[in-house]
């Protein structure tokens, strides 16, 4: 802990002992006089402490005088005499009185100097200290609840102590005694709670003891039991005083203030107020508060907000004093469903299903309607929780209350048939998404036994007289396949994370059983379901995909090999009648699974499919001789022979089909197709992927152990041959064609480049294959003919034809991404790239996410090499342009105006390593002159010359420079144009442009690697720097500035203006709001147009300000960030004279503080739409 901290809080604890001794048993007189006394002194009088010093002075009259004579009761009056000694004893050794406001000077200063304090300073030591100090102060009025609590003195002086400290501008003390009023606060409740109990009781007792008859009525006791009663009363008025004192002195200020930390300390408190003393707390007076600081735009505050109302719609008891607050605040806690920060829209759901189940009939069915759809939202916590609501809403209605008696008429085969049946009902008709397994994962948590129940989903999908439509079908099935997967795995579908690293063992043994218990009874029951829907693609591909969730074993254990057969003879009669791809993907997975060698059934299963390999090997040597030998080819056949082909190549990919010897058939097939051009491109596209497969095969068997020469050579052969024709393919008039043969040829080269003898694999080099020139200029010009082209505007995304786009954009990805491997594994020279970089800023939307990342990878293979490649790009566009436009009026063209863009983005990704990039930078601009010079004009002619534009270019990378190095670039430029003859008082503007980016003048924010600017100075240095909340609330106003209006933040007293708000104060703390509290508006209309108009908050333009503290950070984050938009470039000029006049009149807004106990002011846009799973299998999550 450092120093200034360790002599605070010393200084601290000696002026509180010192001050409590000295005022413990004084008479609250003498005690009002000393303070008064005291408060008039010229050593309290000092400018920087007269704020708390009068607030605090200010606070003890005020109690003073609305404080009742204290009358001491009779048994606790002192002996005689014993206070008089006490007295004087007290005055002969009574300290300064101005000990405690020195203690708070010093400890203000120190406070102001180091920033840290012990409620948010860093180490082990101080973790546990907030929850140590609230368990103090809980102990302190624990301990004196009998005996100091009712004495007035030490109470009083603390709550003033307090409540003054809460108004101070130094965040430190501000947020510890805040947080120390309001633990004192709840441990009043406590205690009020506690002596409403006794006065219950002492009633009682007396009603009691008046009812019994004369003869043993005890005349003593009565009148016992009514001092008793008298003596709780006062301790009870004493004690509201003490909370009422807290309450407005501490939280109604303090709920809104600018530091969040404080604002959720005040509402998680008022929420435990409400929860235990509901008698006294729960009304709309209260409520409001909660209701208003639910627009706040701190996630931790908004949080704070809904848990505290979560504790009230809990309990069904207290829901009955919550219908006005629910009716005016509804709205907003269904709206916060879709708050962005998740874990408050959890807990909003939360809250709407504690609603749902207390108060019927609130929420409405367009209330309902909102929460559906989040059920398909990417995080897994927010869509389980919203399948709660669901599960509550629709489900349990139907399927729990109807039903009568104990848990086994609850589980009867009715209810679950209602509940699959609401179940399709609610997926088909709401078309929110296409996927079912999104909505079982959503309702596992809450209804997973109902979702385990497979004897029911497979009976509706077996019934011969069900009424099941295709689509419920097919949604049936999707579901028994996403349960199934769930029990057995244990994981979301693709696109939810759960955020946890594994399962316990209770889980996993929970796993293991699920998933016996799925095998043993949907093993019989799978043939039959593929015997039902094998006609219907859609139905028998989740199916197929059913065996990966079984325990195989339980084949040879369950002696269930009959069932076996049955399958394989399923999944060849599936093969053999269809064709889609992911039909036959999922049948050659499900045979894969099964022809393990460790089952013991893997003979039967290696029989099947050699059987059905040879019925498709045969079938396709019969139509391969028929085309060879026929030029022509009805529609039939060539249908027939695509097929066979696809079936074998989905097989291929899985299993070793090499003794089948399907490569040279294959070769045949598409060297006819180079040839003659006769076969038909259905054709094509799986025969080059059969004899991809083979050779992928065929090198996979080599590598396990050492192969002889001939094999090597044999291999090699068949691969250059392989390339030979996929480069022929590339030119192929049909598309598919060729981005088939790209993707295969860019996927081989990459296997068969230098990195296959990485790892002791020297044996295999002689396989190592480099591409001629004359196949990289193809595949570089494939590049620019099928990836780099202007696709259409997009829609908005519901149509086919958008669904179309967007498959072609990921289709130009994937190819895009193919080429950049081969550029950084060496397979292509480097030099080609400047083909893919040209290209980043025309194209950042699409691609710029890869040619970032090749850009990265390649500085990080040659620093000097891609430099020189991203000159060369910008060479090639210019001398592009040039030859279309000519040199005349170059730029003010709109494509060298992209160019430039272009160019700012080059240097921007040399980042802020300058001392790193500086002979770069250099050799850049160098040869970027040469470029410029290269051709010149005609002997006597006085234009300029053509390439002389490009400098512009060279301009953007000038602030990379030092000035040592543009001053010599400066002379070497004036060096080269000395040979170029140039008209006399007629400067070329490309020149005036480049000298002037180089001129010191230019660049006068220009920091060596060593100097950090002046924002970063002031972070890391920390010299006498303003309050955090006022540079956070500051610094939030100025990232807004250029999206929307400024919005009012939660004020504080933080910066203190001298002219008090006292009328705002007084109208705040006036009883009787429920009328306010229905409309929301706490304030009258013209006391808030006075305090809220513009003359109100007009302060002179402070050029150091916040704003410009501000401004200069963004531009220090602007020069660290690599990648910066390039907008955020071309207005920096502007925002550098507008923001700063923005933020420093809206700063002074904040400082004068607003009126924000009305809920108009609050209702700030808070939460954006939450990114929702659309119709896709795959949810993205586009925060």
């Amino acid at each position: 802990m450092s120093s200034p901290l360790q002599r605070a809080v010393g200084d601290t604890k000696r002026a509180l002992s010192a001050s409590s001794s000295s005022s413990a048993s004084l008479p609250f007189d003498d005690r009002d006089s000393n303070h008064t006394s005291e408060g008039n002194g010229d050593s309290l009088l000092a400018d920087e402490d007269t704020d708390f010093e009068d607030s605090l002075n200010r606070n003890v009259k005020k109690r003073a005088a609305k404080r009742p004579p204290k009358t001491t009761p009779v048994a606790k009056h002192p002996k005689k005499g014993s206070r008089v000694v006490h007295r004087h004893s007290r005055k002969q050794s009574e300290p300064p009185a101005n000990d405690l406001f020195n203690a708070v000077k010093a400890a203000k200063s120190d406070m102001q100097d180091s920033g840290d304090y012990p409620l948010i300073a860093p180490g082990p030591s101080w973790k546990k200290f907030q929850g140590s100090f609230c368990e103090f102060v809980r102990t302190l009025v624990c301990q004196c609840q009998y005996s100091l609590l009712y004495d007035g003195f030490p109470m009083d002086d603390l709550i003033s102590l307090l409540t003054g400290l809460s108004d101070s501008q130094v965040r430190a003390f501000r947020h510890t005694s805040t947080l120390a009023a309001m633990k004192l606060m709840t441990s009043l409740v406590k205690v009020a709670l506690q002596l409403s109990v006794h006065q219950d009781n002492n009633q009682r007792q007396y009603e009691a003891e008046r009812n019994k008859g004369p003869g043993q009525r005890a005349p003593e006791r009565l009148e016992s039991l009514l001092e008793k009663r008298k003596e709780l009363q006062e301790h009870q008025e004493e004690i509201e005083g003490m909370m009422n004192a807290l309450f407005r002195g501490v939280f109604v200020h303090r709920y809104r203030d600018v530091l969040p930390e404080i604002r959720a300390i005040c509402i998680e408190e008022i929420g435990c107020w409400m929860q235990s003393y509901s008698t006294s707390f729960l009304t709309d007076s209260y409520l409001k508060y909660i209701g208003w600081t639910l627009h706040d735009k701190h996630r931790e505050v908004r949080l704070k907000c809904v848990k505290a109302l979560k504790g009230l719609y809990g309990n069904r008891d207290l829901t009955t004093r919550l219908e006005l607050f629910t009716s005016r605040f509804k709205d907003r806690m269904v709206s916060m469903v879709m708050d962005r920060e998740y874990d408050v829209a959890v807990e909003a759901v939360r809250l709407l299903i504690l609603i749902l189940k207390n108060m019927e009939g609130v929420l409405t069915d367009a209330d309902c309607e909102s929460v559906y759809p989040v059920v398909y939202a990417s995080h897994r916590g927010l869509a389980s929780a919203a399948g709660e609501f669901l599960y509550w809403k629709l489900f349990y209605p139907e399927c729990e209350i109807r039903m009568m008696g104990g848990r086994e008429q609850r589980q009867s085969p009715g209810a679950q048939r209602t509940f699959f049946q609401l179940l399709l009902s609610f997926f088909v008709e709401s078309e929110l998404h296409d996927h079912a397994a999104y909505l079982v994962d959503s309702l596992w948590d809450c209804a997973g036994a109902r979702l385990k129940d497979w004897e029911g989903l497979t009976s509706l999908l077996l019934e011969k007289d069900q009424n099941l439509g295709d689509v419920q079908e097919s949604t049936l099935i999707e579901i028994l396949v996403s349960s199934a997967r769930q029990a057995s795995e244990g994981h979301p579908p693709v696109g939810r994370v759960t955020g946890r690293k594994g399962l316990t063992s209770k889980e996993r043994k929970t796993q293991a059983d699920d998933r016996v218990k799925l095998t043993e009874h949907l093993i019989p029951l799978l043939p039959q379901l593929l015997a039902k829907f094998s006609a219907d693609a859609e139905k028998v591909t989740p199916l197929l995909q059913l065996l990966s969730c079984f325990d195989l074993h339980i084949y040879c254990t369950g002696r269930l090999e009959k069932h076996l057969e049955l399958f394989l003879q399923q999944l060849q009669e599936v093969v053999v009648k269809h064709a889609e791809p992911a039909v036959l993907e999922a049948g050659a997975h499900a045979l894969y699974l099964l022809c393990n060698p460790e089952f013991t059934f893997f003979s039967r299963a290696d029989f099947a499919r050699s059987q059905l390999v040879d019925l498709l090997t045969d079938r396709f040597q019969q139509e391969l001789e028929e085309l060879l030998q026929s030029s022509f080819l009805d529609e039939d056949e060539v249908y027939n022979l695509a097929a066979t082909l696809k079936r074998l190549s989905a097989f291929y990919n899985t299993h070793d089909l090499t003794r089948w010897e399907l490569y040279e058939p294959c070769c045949q097939l598409l060297q006819k197709a180079v040839d003659t051009g006769e076969v038909p491109h259905q054709v094509i596209l799986p025969a080059l992927t059969l004899v991809y497969f083979s050779i992928l095969w065929t090198l996979t068997h080599i590598s396990k152990s050492d192969a002889s020469q001939k094999q090597l050579s044999s291999l090699r052969d068949r691969m250059v041959a392989f390339c030979e024709l996929c480069q022929s393919c590339l030119s192929d008039v049909d598309t598919e064609i060729q981005e088939q043969a790209f993707v295969l040829l860019s996927d081989l080269l990459l296997i068969f480049s230098p990195q296959m003898i990485v790892g002791g694999r020297d044996f295999l080099r002689p396989l190592v294959f480099f591409p001629e020139a004359t196949l990289q200029s193809e595949l570089a010009s494939f590049l620019m003919d099928h990836v780099f082209i202007q696709p259409g505007d997009l829609g908005s995304g519901d149509s086919q034809e958008d669904h179309l786009q967007i498959e072609r954009l990921h289709q130009r990805r994937r190819l895009l991404a193919g080429f950049c491997k081969l550029l950084l594994y060496g397979v292509l020279e480097m030099d080609a790239a400047s083909d893919v970089f040209k290209h980043y800023n025309k194209f950042y939307n699409d691609y710029g996410d890869i040619i970032k990342e090749t850009l990265t990878r390649a500085r990080q293979i040659d620093r000097s090499h891609c430099s020189r490649i991203l000159l060369l790009s910008l060479k090639q566009l210019y001398t592009e342009l040039l030859q279309e436009h000519g040199p005349q009026g170059l730029n003010e063209l709109p494509a060298f105006i992209e160019m430039r863009d272009l160019a700012r983005r080059f240097a921007l990704s040399f980042g802020p390593q300058q001392l790193q990039n500086r002979d770069l930078v250099v050799m850049l601009h160098k040869e970027g002159i040469q470029f410029s010079l290269s051709e010149l004009p005609p002997a006597g002619s006085s234009n300029q010359p053509p390439n002389l534009a490009f400098l512009e270019l060279l301009s953007e990378f000038s602030p990379r420079l030092f000035h040592q190095d543009k001053q010599l670039l400066l002379s070497y430029l004036e060096k080269c144009l000395q040979h170029v003859s140039q008209a006399p008082g007629h400067p070329w503007g490309p020149v005036t442009t480049y000298c002037h980016s180089l001129s010191p003048v230019e660049n006068t924010a220009e920091t060596s690697p060593q100097v950090l600017p002046s924002s970063k100075r002031r972070r890391v240095e920390g010299p006498a720097k303003p309050n955090r909340e006022d540079v956070s609330s500051s610094q939030e106003e100025s990232l807004q500035l250029n999206s929307i209006p400024p919005t009012p933040t939660l004020t504080s007293t933080a910066v203190k203006s001298r002219q008090p708000l006292w009328g705002l104060k007084e109208m705040e703390e006036e009883d009787g709001s429920e009328l306010d509290f229905a409309q929301g508006q706490p304030v009258a209309g013209t006391e808030r147009s006075r305090f809220l108009g513009p003359q109100y908050f007009q302060t002179p333009h402070n050029p150091s300000g916040p704003g410009l503290g501000n401004q200069l950070m963004r531009l220090s984050l602007m020069e660290e960030d690599e990648e910066e938009e390039l907008e955020i470039q071309d207005e920096s000029n502007e925002e550098r004279q507008d923001t700063d006049m923005q933020a420093s009149s809206y700063s002074s807004t904040s400082e004068r503080g607003l009126d924000l106990l009305d809920s108009t002011e609050l209702d700030i846009e808070i939460t954006e739409s939450l990114p929702l799973l659309g119709k896709s299998p795959h949810p993205y999550n586009s925060r």
